[in-house]
């Protein structure tokens, strides 16, 4: 089962800091259940065991800043116990995933129907992985369908992604025109200026902080010379590439039960105001 993940989202895909693949159990069990989420929190890891799930695949690593330490009393080592416990086996895709059109990225297009996409950043070559998996880049650039303004463009991602307590927010007029969009699923604030580079309407993308959000809305005196921005919680950007792996391992090995966690990972579950 690992195998067929890491030939449709190669390793060799994730940048050199990332921590995909195989973190915890054997390549070769027996797998008849997994169970996809975007993180593997404890309560993700308690549902993959009551789920009787053989392997939990989630977006985001476990161990990305690494651990010296993996007591059962704390979160990490909590998943890691209950998980080898049950014989639960661990694999985790992030950025490796994210540049596929199976991915984060091919689900966004996918959703927003971008026509003419291209790579907002773009990788040194464009190659093809297994089961019609292609490199394609971190986030993309296209048209949309049809003109929308931001409220619109707003409205209709909030219809897109799972709900949270805080909801997807904007910049700008509400009645401001959007025909082209950028889109980076994940923390995608590094790439503001490719969207600026891009001459965008609206860029859309999670955990847009205040200070670089303000910079780049202050980049040009008219503020309609730079991207409106569109912020959506990071773990509900990246829940759109679940079912795509769904698809991909049912279609891949008939029989095989693959369910997507009922768990929101999103950190806020309420808000005032």
């Amino acid at each position: 089962m690992t195998g067929l993940l890491e030939e449709t989202y190669p390793l060799s895909w994730a940048e050199s800091w990332d921590r995909v693949g195989l973190v915890l159990g054997e390549r070769g069990a027996d797998v008849r259940r997994v169970l996809l989420a975007v993180d593997p929190t404890v309560a993700v890891a308690e549902e993959a065991v009551d789920r009787g799930a053989q392997l939990l695949v989630t977006h985001h690593p476990l161990l990305l800043r690494g651990a010296s330490f993996l007591p059962a009393d704390q979160g990490k080592g909590a998943v890691v116990t209950d998980l080898l416990r049950a014989g639960t086996a661990l694999w985790c895709g992030h950025t490796n995933v994210d540049r596929s059109t199976l991915g984060t990225v091919g689900a966004w297009m996918s959703a927003l129907d971008l026509q003419d996409p291209r790579a907002l950043v773009p990788p040194p070559e464009s190659t093809m992985a297994a089961h019609g998996s292609q490199l394609f880049g971190l986030g993309a650039i296209g048209s949309l369908p049809r003109e929308m303004n931001v409220a619109e463009l707003t409205a209709a991602v909030a219809g897109i992604v799972p709900p949270t307590a805080r909801g997807v927010v904007h910049t700008g007029p509400a009645s401001r025109p959007v025909r082209t969009v950028a889109v980076c699923p994940g923390a995608g604030d590094s790439f503001l200026e490719q969207a600026l580079a891009a001459g965008v309407d609206a860029y859309i993308t999670s955990d847009l902080r205040h200070h670089p959000a303000l910079e780049h809305l202050e980049a040009a005196a008219d503020h309609a010379a730079v991207p409106a921005l569109i912020d959506v919680p990071h773990a509900e950007s990246e829940a759109l590439w679940l079912p795509l792996a769904r698809d991909l391992l049912s279609d891949a090995v008939p029989g095989l039960d693959v369910v997507i966690s009922e768990h929101t990972t999103d950190p806020w579950g309420g808000r005032a105001g």
